[in-house]
């Protein structure tokens, strides 16, 4: 299969955005200071593995559909599609929001564009099935991190409703 210039466009926006939450969560691995950083330290370690290994998996899938990915640093900065990541020290706390805000956006931009790319490749959008699991995941371990704890939900009947 051959991939169309729309698949191509879609799955090169994804991977852009992929290299640049790597980048981002490199940047915020060595800029982290504060309370829990050793933690949090660790944690983004596991992102960006998986940030790294995913862009490559997409890339892959690309040349495997006669796409080609463009994983330049002047490409990446002109197309992601999440903000920049600041400069200097940046405490515990506003690192967890700055990482939940970059995975978030992740995810957005691939479930933008997931619809279309299912309707040309349903292999390509079962990967990115896989990439959002795993970073909706991360954005909901990282940002534990800032929560409070709720109350209780309200309660649901334990039992099924309905006849046996």
């Amino acid at each position: 299969m051959k991939a169309s210039a729309a698949l191509g466009s879609n799955l090169q926006s994804v991977l852009v955005d992929l290299i640049e939450l790597h980048v981002q969560g490199k940047q915020a691995h060595w800029s982290v200071v504060g309370k829990n950083f050793r933690d949090l330290h660790l944690q983004l370690d596991e992102i960006i593995d998986d940030a790294r290994l995913f862009s490559d998996e997409l890339a892959e899938r690309m040349r495997a559909l006669d796409a080609l990915p463009d994983g330049r640093s002047e490409t990446v900065t002109a197309t992601t599609h999440l903000p920049k990541f600041p400069a200097g020290e940046v405490d515990t706390a506003e690192t967890v929001g700055l990482v939940t805000d970059r995975l978030g956006a992740t995810v957005d931009n691939i479930r933008a564009v997931h619809d279309a790319v299912d309707e040309e490749d349903p292999t390509s959008a079962d990967i990115l099935h896989g990439f959002i699991e795993k970073l909706e995941q991360y954005a909901w371990m990282v940002s534990a991190e800032n929560r409070t704890p709720r109350g209780p939900t309200a309660t649901a009947p334990t039992r099924p409703v309905g006849k046996a």
